[in-house]
């Protein structure tokens, strides 16, 4: 005897029985969709307690991201990842997306600023004309106090070896460079 079909077949539970097969996507396109929304909760754990915190996000989905923040066993991360994904896809991922991306670029902009930070402070102790470039386009600064930044640390670079730790006046002109940036 003929096992009968199960009630839901012919009927599909995500989109109705009046959707046209054709216009709905396919289990390929519902997989990609499913793991970038995993991935989005990835990138939301990654982010910072301050950062997170900030998000707007229905409030269970907060709680299984903090969840994923403390499991460490892989099995466990593996599930958790997708419980965030099932409920990702409730939420409004629009300014998911905008957060992580601002937080990603808030991070590059300060490392953007370290490195001008760092390149001026070589050239301000290689030679005089740099001194003058930061002049014209910081006119606000303290000449006084950079002049004497800038001497002590090429003192202190004048006796440099390659394997000897950077001197405590490199810091302190760094210091002094960063905020004007």
């Amino acid at each position: 005897m003929a096992r009968p079909a199960a009630p839901h077949r012919g009927i599909d539970v995500h989109y109705g029985e009046d959707m046209d097969a054709a216009a709905r996507p396919s289990k390929t396109q519902l997989k990609e969709k499913s793991h970038e929304l995993q991935a989005l909760g990835a990138e939301l754990a990654a982010l910072s307690g301050e950062q997170l915190a900030a998000i707007a996000m229905p409030d269970a989905l907060r709680q299984a991201i903090e969840d994923l923040r403390r499991i460490s066993a892989h099995e466990g991360r593996r599930r958790q990842m997708q419980y965030v994904g099932k409920l990702m896809r409730g939420a409004d991922e629009a300014p998911l997306r905008e957060a992580v991306a601002a937080a990603t670029i808030g991070s590059a902009q300060n490392a953007l600023a370290l490195h001008q930070a760092e390149r001026w402070r070589a050239e301000l102790i290689a030679g005089d004309e740099a001194l003058t470039r930061w002049m014209v386009a910081h006119p606000g600064t303290d000449t006084q106090q950079l002049r004497s930044l800038v001497r002590a640390a090429r003192r202190d670079a004048a006796g440099l070896t390659p394997e000897s730790r950077q001197p405590r006046s490199f810091r302190d002109l760094f210091q002094f460079i960063k905020p004007e940036l």
